[in-house]
């Protein structure tokens, strides 16, 4: 698996990667989603860099111009609901790709740590020989992923795989080389430091699709 660290350098990325983890602001919605949104924008940029490109000559009203254009198809899918706002960010950068969502959590059957991940809704185009950008903002374990990277590859066979998260762990990165492969590039926005025993992320930021949407029941 390549992996792509971003925040490494100074930029506005760690600006805004700062605001979602402040508590201080974590009773802004709004705020959050936004942030989070403006995150899978730069994250997109980069990734950008990764595609392939077709030659294209543009008129302008006073001659022509050489230039390039984006020549690979691409799919944009999110886990929701917490990935809804960085899926919007890309697809303002990747304005004409097509779109998936598919729905995943962690079930518990014990009423205790142990889950395993329950993958439900599905509403995704055709993936067969296209650019695959799966988007979830939180890389904690690296289940959620890997269920929802095997239900996804049911529906056919990508040419390239990109995998885009905001926050991950070393387990969860871990997790993904293992049951991922090779060829499939991972995009981290920051790299927290472990897992609690509850396996959430520490330090992260709490619930991404709380913080973005309210409290589920």
């Amino acid at each position: 698996m390549q992996i792509h660290y971003l925040s490494e350098g100074n930029s506005v990325l760690n600006h805004f990667l700062g605001q979602i983890r402040n508590v201080n602001v974590h009773n802004d919605s709004m705020r959050f989603r936004r942030n989070i949104e403006r995150i899978g924008e730069i994250m997109a940029y980069e990734l950008s860099k990764k595609l392939h490109y077709a030659p294209l000559e543009i008129q302008t009203p006073l001659g022509i111009k050489k230039t390039t254009a984006i020549k690979d198809q691409l799919v944009l899918c999110s886990v929701l609901r917490a990935g809804l706002p960085l899926h919007l960010g890309f697809l303002n950068y990747f304005d004409n790709a097509e779109n998936g969502f598919v729905s995943a959590y962690r079930h518990h059957p014990n009423n205790d740590d142990y889950f395993d991940i329950v993958v439900q809704y599905q509403a995704i185009a055709d993936i067969n020989n296209k650019n695959l950008i799966l988007v979830d903002p939180m890389l904690a374990t690296g289940q959620s992923i890997v269920a929802v990277y095997n239900k996804l590859m049911e529906r056919g066979t990508p040419k390239e795989i990109h995998i885009a998260v905001v926050i991950a762990t070393p387990e969860g990165i871990a997790h993904l080389e293992q049951h991922l492969p090779e060829n499939c590039h991972l995009w981290v926005a920051s790299l927290d430091e472990k897992l609690n025993e509850h396996s959430y992320i520490v330090p992260g930021l709490g619930d991404a699709g709380d913080l973005a949407y309210g409290e589920k029941l």
